[in-house]
């Protein structure tokens, strides 16, 4: 967000900026950018990854001189990797230089719009432009050769939304805050531009009609529509941000109080998201060397909902969140991705892509939560230098932690002249924070591309699972991961049924009578077919060909003892098909868990669901605690009656010892029910030597899934 300032106001900040005492040296993980000046953040969650757009602030500046947009991309919130300069105030023919400001992006059946503020070089004041890109990371490009609102003085920090219904709003303004819808080609208005009433009940008491001030972001959780922004509240001398609630996009919006109280920085920018089961804010301040209310820095952290929805007072931290997966070292890791940095700058690589430089004596780079695994002996990295090169020195846990090796680079006859180096290491193993240190004589020393350990023979142990080879059968096993709260989806139906639907002819409602945790569970009724029951679709954060751990929660108190399953349901090749989850039998007023720590989605698959339905019973039931999480993820639950077809001896995982377990009770002449079951991988009704092909075959990598005979 920026700020039009008087002459004297502007020329204040500068030189309290100026004069303030110099800062020490940053060593925790926010800001979460740390090579340029970064401001205005906007997340957006696609294909299990977070982007965060941000805008840049230039070295030393003394007003809000800001000239292009860049890109950022996570999947574990700690490390995130630097995508460059996506758009310039320059790519807009009728924008004015250096006004490139709050930004934000969205995607629409496959193409990303990214909405952006910039001053009229024609004058008139600002403009709400758009740019469209085939990717998350662009190119980009104008969209229209003109501004799509404005201009006019008030039209500043775009936010945009796309509601259920497919109805897409773009909110904006300062002081005020406007809103308008859009068409479904996300280019053009669709009816007038609005402006919602600025008081002191609707979006808080300020130093003027309201608290608010500018940088809405605007987004919907559950039934309950949030516009989170920067705010001024009575004599604070720099913006806080604040959060109003409404039951529909145009309101009547109700104040919901103060998310962050002011800092150090004159501005701010929110922008919220939930991603892999929990909520994340992003915000800027000053808090780099150096920083300003005309440098400042975008940050992030984490914070939970009250179960009324409301949004707690969050305090900043320097910590950032928690890593929510470690990082694999044994595939190649771009340079650019960073936890932490001190002295190092990013570029364009004439290989692709960017790479780091700018690297002297004592400049160095942090990776959060490196998983080596068993531990690994060598490391490569490409590297480029038209000096004398230097050495990466790699610590673990610290600058003045365990050394695990040194890097020779060599001088390579220019800054974009690649060339790989190796040198051995030690001690690597388990999971680490790992310290790239760069040393050498004085001046630039090297550039690096991108770096990884092991010489391609270590396991891969990022995500959830490892392989190893025994004689005469390959065992795949997985990871056993402790339930630590990290779900890609969790449903508790505390707060409502969320995306839960009846499927086909059922009725889900959320019920007080009966809960595993917490007070409330998903009661289906109505179900005239024993496939009818509560389903849910699975959305981007979940990939075809992959594997995850489910776990589902189901109990009936009247009825017929039956098996219920836990099934996912998708379309391949034009067909809609199924498949088992998991399976159990409770027993009547008792919770049981479905629950497989290694299901694979078939490669693929779309339209994705999941749902809980019965064999033969068409009687009414609940569900609890519906989780999703990586693979070999041990999900709590009631317990009991986990059913993985193939898994005969009941040890949550397919392997060689099924198949010793499948030959056994091919010969026995006593079958129980329940192996017999699990040993009919098939789903023919029979168990026979077919079915004990197929789980030799699923071990040995020959299918990747067991076929559905089901008569």
């Amino acid at each position: 967000m920026k700020k039009i300032l008087s002459f004297v106001t502007a020329a204040a900040l500068s030189c309290t900026v100026l004069a303030a005492v110099p800062q020490p040296v940053v060593k925790a993980d926010n800001p979460m950018v740390q090579t340029i000046y970064s401001t205005d953040p906007a997340p957006m969650v696609y294909d299990d990854t977070v982007y965060v757009y941000t805008g840049r602030d230039k070295d030393n500046a003394d007003n809000y001189y800001m000239p292009d947009w860049h890109c950022y991309s996570s999947k574990d919130m700690q490390n995130w990797t630097d995508h460059g300069m996506i758009l310039s105030w320059d790519d807009f023919s009728w924008g004015k230089q250096d006004t490139a400001w709050a930004s934000q992006c969205i995607e629409r059946n496959g193409k990303f719009y990214y909405y952006v503020t910039l001053e009229s070089r024609s004058g008139g004041g600002r403009g709400i432009g758009v740019a469209v890109a085939d990717s998350p990371a662009g190119p980009f490009k104008d969209a229209l050769g003109k501004p799509l609102c404005g201009p006019s003085w008030e039209y500043i920090d775009p936010t945009v939304f796309i509601d259920d219904d497919g109805q897409a709003w773009l909110m904006f303004g300062n002081p005020s805050c406007y809103y308008v819808k859009l068409n479904e080609d996300m280019i053009s208005l669709k009816g007038q531009i609005g402006k919602f009433d600025m008081n002191q009940s609707t979006f808080g008491p300020g130093r003027g009609s309201s608290s608010y001030v500018e940088g809405p972001w605007f987004y919907k959780r559950g039934s309950l529509y949030y516009l989170v922004y920067a705010a001024f509240y009575g004599n604070d001398g720099s913006e806080s941000i604040g959060y109003s609630t409404a039951s529909s996009p145009t309101g009547p919006w109700r104040y919901g109080g103060q998310v962050i109280k002011a800092g150090s920085c004159y501005t701010n920018h929110p922008g919220v998201i939930d991603y892999k089961g929990k909520s994340y804010i992003f915000y800027h301040d000053s808090s780099l060397p150096g920083g300003g209310s005309f440098t400042r820095s975008v940050c992030v952290d984490e914070f939970q909902y009250g179960s009324d929805g409301s949004i707690p007072t969050i305090s900043p931290s320097k910590t950032g969140p928690k890593q929510i997966q470690s990082l694999n070292p044994y595939q190649r890791v771009e340079a650019e991705t960073i936890c932490f940095s001190k002295g190092v700058k990013t570029e364009k690589c004439s290989n692709g892509g960017l790479n780091i430089g700018n690297i002297q004596n004592g400049s160095y780079i942090k990776v959060s939560g490196v998983d080596f695994g068993s531990g690994t002996d060598k490391f490569t990295a490409s590297v480029a230098s038209d000096t004398d090169g230097g050495t990466i020195e790699m610590y673990l846990d610290g600058l003045s932690g365990t050394k695990i090796g040194s890097c020779e680079v060599p001088g390579t006859g220019g800054w974009q002249s690649w060339k790989e180096v190796s040198c051995s290491v030690s001690s690597a193993s388990g999971e680490h924070d790992l310290y790239f240190k760069f040393t050498g004589s004085s001046g630039y020393l090297l550039n690096v591309d991108w770096w990884k350990f092991g010489d391609g023979s270590e396991q891969i142990v990022t995500g959830t699972t490892t392989t190893t080879v025994t004689q005469p059968i390959t065992t795949t096993t997985v990871k056993t991961i402790p339930d630590n709260g990290d779900y890609l989806l969790y449903s508790s139906f505390e707060d409502g049924i969320g995306s839960w639907e009846g499927r086909l002819g059922a009725s889900v409602e959320t019920s007080s009578k009966y809960a595993l945790a917490g007070s409330k569970s998903l009661f289906c009724s109505g179900r005239s077919e024993a496939f009818h029951g509560a389903i849910i679709a699975l959305g981007s954060n979940f990939k075809a060909g992959e594997s995850y751990s489910f776990s589902a929660n189901a109990m009936y108190d009247s009825g017929s003892a039956d098996t219920y399953h836990f099934t996912m349901q998708y379309d391949l090749n034009g067909e809609t098909k199924y498949e088992k989850i998991a399976s159990a039998d409770p027993a009547q007023g008792e919770w049981v868990q479905l629950a497989n720590r290694n299901f694979r989605i078939p490669s693929g698959a779309e339209n994705i669901y999941i749902y809980v339905e019965t064999e033969n019973d068409k009687g009414d039931f609940y569900i609890d605690e519906i989780k999703a999480a990586a693979a070999g993820t041990v999900i709590k639950g009631a317990g009991d009656g986990s059913l993985i077809p193939g898994d005969i001896n009941y040890d949550g995982q397919i392997n060689s010892f099924d198949v010793i377990s499948a030959r056994k009770l091919l010969l026995s002449n006593s079958r129980s029910a329940g192996l017999v079951k699990l040993a009919d991988v098939d789903r023919s009704g029979e168990y026979e030597l077919n079915d004990m092909i197929l789980i030799q075959n699923f071990i040995l990598g020959r299918i990747s899934e067991f076929p559905d005979n089901t008569p």
